[in-house]
């Protein structure tokens, strides 16, 4: 049986997920020549690991937000949310009270914002002091949008999809008929976008109105990314990359083949760049393919786009890879543990992602910031507001 993302963390205990993801990421790297993958990557030099702070427990797939003063905040699948300087001094910790696989959003104000496995959703002050809670009926392991006047959207495995004002408070919610763990977008008009288990890509209006849903043949896990046109591209299980206009009609669709939670990234070109099963991939802004490269594992780590036209993902296992826009590789970097979250950019190059034992600054010799595009990395920006704000 083929192990789908749907399924992977239906698992009670995050230590057992932890053990059977590397379980399994062991057999795909001996199935597909990891020595020949790690000599590759012995001969590479460009990139340099500046710091690493430990993770307090095993494991994460949250990905690292920045806060406008630098400081970088990460989650842990063992409940901890940790606040780390830019010269990697923790700042503080934060204790939830269960897994957290939703990765955290910083509001210009500084909250930071993050849901957890205890039914609950966070906001907490820079000092990392609890603002509020927010209860839910199921686990919140979908990552928030924070729009322009302060409402935070995120989803649940409750079904349902939350609007919450600044202070705590439910603003409005929408029912859907299967488990939201996909995150929200949000477009220049506000307009929120996001998928569900029930095979249904959803837009809302700011109020919460249903505008239009559009209906694929998989689960949809995926964050979608939003072009500077107001295209909206996303994947589902079905083996499908789909594009949509604003009005909800199609674009294009375009198969991949692939049972992926990977979310598309877009460089200043509007070309688009994700991982499906074990290969990384590239696609025009008119649903061509442009090119492949075939990885040694499979990934769902979301890309990251930079200025300068590199493009860097993870690979689960040590690996955090640098190509050229044109698929040519451009250095490799060791991290000594699984990559499994995406990495994101500062304004000034730095590269910071999370394996399952450290969070890492890892500084490349071209350092460039994201791209000068919609949607350059995971959740948009290096705050994780998902939401289009074009540089």
């Amino acid at each position: 049986m083929r192990w789908r993302p749907s399924q992977r963390f239906r698992l009670q205990s995050d230590g057992f997920e932890v053990l059977l993801a590397r379980m399994k990421l062991w057999i795909l790297f001996l199935l597909a020549g990891l020595p020949a993958f790690f000599s590759q990557a012995q001969s590479s030099g460009t990139a340099t690991n500046l710091w690493q702070v430990g993770l307090i427990g095993s494991g994460t797939e949250s990905s690292p937000a920045m806060a406008p003063d630098g400081t970088i905040y990460q989650g842990t699948f063992r409940g901890w949310l940790l606040a780390v300087s830019p010269d990697g001094k923790t700042k503080w910790q934060f204790k939830a009270g269960r897994e957290i696989k939703s990765s955290p959003a910083v509001a210009p104000d500084g909250t930071v914002y993050f849901g957890a496995r205890d039914r609950k959703f966070y906001a907490l002050t820079p000092a990392g002091k609890l603002k509020w809670t927010f209860n839910t009926d199921a686990w919140v392991d979908s990552s928030p949008a924070l729009a322009a006047d302060g409402t935070v959207y995120f989803g649940s495995w409750d079904k349902i999809f939350y609007a919450v004002n600044p202070d705590g408070s439910l603003k409005w919610k929408f029912a859907t008929s299967n488990i939201i763990d996909a995150s929200p977008a949000i477009a220049t008009d506000g307009t929120i976008y996001f998928g569900s288990h029930d095979k249904n890509f959803y837009a809302l209006t700011p109020a919460g109105k249903l505008k239009w849903q559009f209906a694929t043949h998989g689960e949809i896990e995926s964050s979608p990314a939003i072009g500077t046109h107001g295209e909206i591209y996303f994947t589902a299980n079905d083996g499908n990359l789909y594009a949509l206009r604003p009005d909800g009609s199609k674009l294009w669709q375009l198969h991949t083949d692939g049972f992926t939670a990977a979310s598309p990234v877009l460089n200043e070109n509007g070309d688009l760049f994700l991982n499906v099963n074990n290969s990384f991939t590239s696609v025009s802004s008119a649903g061509k393919m442009r090119w492949q490269r075939m990885l040694p594992a499979i990934t769902d780590s979301t890309p990251a786009c930079t200025a300068s036209g590199a493009v860097y993902f993870a690979l689960p296992w040590h690996m955090l890879i640098a190509e050229s826009d044109n698929g040519q590789e451009l250095w490799q970097i060791d991290t000594d543990d699984f990559i499994p979250s995406a990495p994101n950019i500062n304004n000034e190059g730095k590269i910071y992602a999370a394996n399952y034992q450290y969070l890492l600054a890892i500084q490349p010799a071209a350092a460039a910031p994201p791209a000068k595009s919609s949607w350059p990395m995971w959740r948009a920006n290096p705050q994780h507001t998902g939401r289009v704000e074009i540089r």
